[in-house]
């Protein structure tokens, strides 16, 4: 099994380079079949391998596969941990990535037109596009299958880097450059905590081993759960709560939590591929799998678990009402992606990580479909992205319609869909547990339901509903997108809609993840649900508010838009405040430009007024010449030319000499 595992890493990093250093001459097809047949046969690989965890008596994998150095008893490795946890990851990530690689073959087509013709950023750009997403899974790869700390931190930086090169890939336009470079800072705020996380769990535990760590940490005669430590003064610390903290603000950079969540909208300057990548099944999970994958770590500290648990609730409900106001059809789902990574880390918060797991499976099928969805309508409205122009394009682009409307649905937690299973569990999993805060995310998660609800439905009566689009132009030229737009919509359709009612039994009230999650008894809320099932859950939903304001949402959403569109003009005017908030996303941007981005320039000056200017020019340099030049003048004042100057001053000198040797 090591060389199968080593192909599902190696394929696509090999696709990559490929692409990347040959490019120019294996040409566009070369690069986009050589990428693609390195990520399908890695999906498929993926694939048998989960199937042998479902059918089969696979046994979890842990080996180093090469040991890098070893340091005063650390050492420091690159090996797999495939177990079922990692197994679905490694099939979602790659099977996305399989439908994003196919995808990009249209939807980057015509990329020549987004260069201008002296560009030579352009050259061989549709190329270099597929070289960075195959990179981009194997980076992915990477992060999930690591079985140490050190290999975590290569995998985490590697999809921050590659997310940096995507984002910005447009490098001619002035905001996709300030969008790469403010999510590269963002995430490097967050890394600065998590790397500090790796450093104190090496520095206690003497090991980057996951299993060696989480052994240790559940040993009660070692203490760890109990210990405290000083980092500064007296004030004692407990070690496992300041281990989770720092951990998870570097989740909080890559997962895109309050207060570190504003690069993630911007990302969508990046081509409409990468975003679905970005922000379905790789780089924005891997927080989530990260806190799920330390469970025996997050366990042994309820303040760790109440600060996920807030955090992801704030997340969940305040980044969703900002996808109301959204008019940029990318934006409304980028935001609807923040609000469910925060569902995904409530669900962490309150030890269900089964639960949150879960949902990170049926979100990455259905958000990708969404997004995909949503730049087949781009390409339909010759790149318009404004929703307010569009409308009406069900008639002409049937397939879009229908598969965006599926991942509506799923999204909002409609019945039977993958998204109402993994919803209701996170849901009903908050309302048993009794850890510090909730409460109050139960009622932000509750109210989020009906939030979800309208954003997504505003966005698809506007696109799809209605008379059609305003530009004349783009009404006369509209159709549907090829097939090999259609095809991976279809793909993704078919999980976003079945996924989350067969595998709900096993994966969230079953002994699927036994091997890989760790959950204390006082805080196994998931057992304490009481139902199970998918007619369980079903029964269950119609019973329970979430539901019915699932329903409301979609409701409202079809009379506002569809019935009378003058009430959203109306609501406008009369919540004139709240709208200006959430247009201005609570104004976090202008903070963090004010503060830190104005506070470092406004450093800089200071340094450059006193330091360069005042000390080093003034002082040093001019200053220098300056005294240079004042000695200059006085020992010019000496040299006056005459005979009898010169012998005074010879016999003064010689009388000073005469007295210092006699005295």
């Amino acid at each position: 099994m090591k060389t199968i595992y080593l192909l599902i890493v190696l394929l696509p990093l090999l696709g990559a380079a490929i692409a990347g250093f040959w490019g120019g001459r294996i040409g566009r097809a070369g690069a986009h079949w050589v990428t693609s047949l390195g990520v399908g046969l890695s999906a498929a690989l993926s694939l048998f391998v989960l199937g042998r965890f479902i059918w089969g008596d696979a046994q979890p994998f842990n080996e180093s596969i090469y040991t890098w150095m070893v340091s005063d008893g650390l050492t420091f490795e690159v090996g797999f941990l495939v177990d079922e946890l990692t197994a679905m990851m490694m099939a979602v990530v790659t099977f996305v990535s399989f439908c994003v690689h196919i995808y990009t073959i249209g939807y980057m087509a015509d990329d020549q037109h987004n260069w201008p013709k002296e560009s030579l950023a352009g050259t061989h750009s549709y190329q270099r596009f597929f070289s960075y997403i195959s990179l981009f899974t194997f980076s992915m790869l990477m992060l999930v299958m690591a079985n140490n700390f050190l290999q975590l931190f290569f995998g985490w930086e590697a999809v921050g880097l590659v997310s940096y090169l995507l984002i910005g890939f447009w490098s001619v336009r002035p905001s996709a450059t300030f969008a790469n470079l403010k999510a590269f800072l963002v995430n490097r705020v967050g890394d600065f905590g998590f790397i500090l996380g790796i450093a104190a769990v090496a520095m206690y535990f003497n090991s980057l081993d996951y299993v060696e760590v989480f052994e240790q940490a559940k040993d009660p005669a070692l203490g760890f759960a109990d210990m405290q430590i000083q980092i500064w003064g007296d004030a004692s610390w407990s070690l496992m709560s300041v281990i989770g903290i720092l951990l998870f603000i570097g989740a909080m950079g890559k997962s895109a939590q309050v207060p570190l969540h504003v690069w993630l909208p911007d990302s969508m300057e990046g081509p409409t591929p990468i975003s679905a990548l970005i922000h379905a099944a790789t780089m924005v999970t891997a927080g989530i799998f990260m806190v799920a994958r330390m469970s025996p770590l997050y366990e042994l500290s309820e303040t760790a678990l109440t600060f996920v648990l807030v955090i992801g609730a704030t997340t969940a409900f305040f980044t969703g009402l900002i996808g109301l106001v959204q008019n940029d059809i990318k934006r409304v789902v980028a935001y609807s992606t923040l609000s469910q990574l925060g569902y995904m880390m409530v669900a962490l918060g309150v030890s269900a990580y089964a639960a949150g797991v879960f949902h990170l499976m049926t979100h990455a099928f259905f958000k990708a479909l969404l997004f995909l969805a949503a730049g087949s309508v781009i390409i339909g409205m010759h790149h318009d992205q404004d929703i307010r122009n569009m409308g009406g394009i069900r008639k002409y682009m049937p397939i879009t319609w229908f598969t965006a409307l599926l991942g509506s649905l799923a999204l909002i937690g409609f019945p039977g869909f993958s998204g109402f299973f993994s919803k209701d569990a996170i849901i009903s999993a908050v309302s048993h547990s009794e850890i510090a805060g909730s409460g109050y995310a139960y009622v932000l998660v509750v109210l989020g339901v009906f939030v979800t609800a309208l954003y997504s439905f505003r966005m698809y009566f506007l696109v799809f509903h209605g008379d059609g689009p305003r530009d004349e132009h783009a009404k006369a030229h509209l159709h549907e997108t090829p097939k090999v737009i259609t095809v991976p919509l279809i793909l993704l359709a078919i999980p976003s809609v079945f996924i989350g009612g067969l595998t709900i039994g096993p994966m969230v009230f079953g002994d699927w993840f036994a091997n890989a999650i760790y959950v204390l008894p006082q805080h196994d809320t998931l057992s304490q649900v009481g139902y199970t099932g998918v007619m369980g859950f079903v029964q269950h939903g119609f019973m329970t508010a979430p539901l019915y304001l699932a329903l409301g949402g979609l409701f409202v959403a079809w009379f506002i838009y569809m019935q009378k569109p003058e009430l959203a003009d109306k609501a406008k005017q009369a919540l004139a405040p709240v709208y200006t908030m959430l247009d201005k996303k609570y104004w976090f941007d202008e903070a963090y430009q004010t503060v830190f981005a104005g506070g470092s320039r406004g450093i800089g000056k200071l340094f450059w007024f006193v330091g360069d200017r005042g000390l080093i020019d003034g002082l040093a340099v001019n200053g220098s010449a300056k005294t240079v030049g004042w000695a200059a003048g006085i020992a010019r004042q000496v040299q006056t030319g005459y005979l009898f100057h010169y012998a005074i001053a010879m016999i003064l000198g010689l009388l000073l000499l005469l007295t210092w040797f006699v005295l």
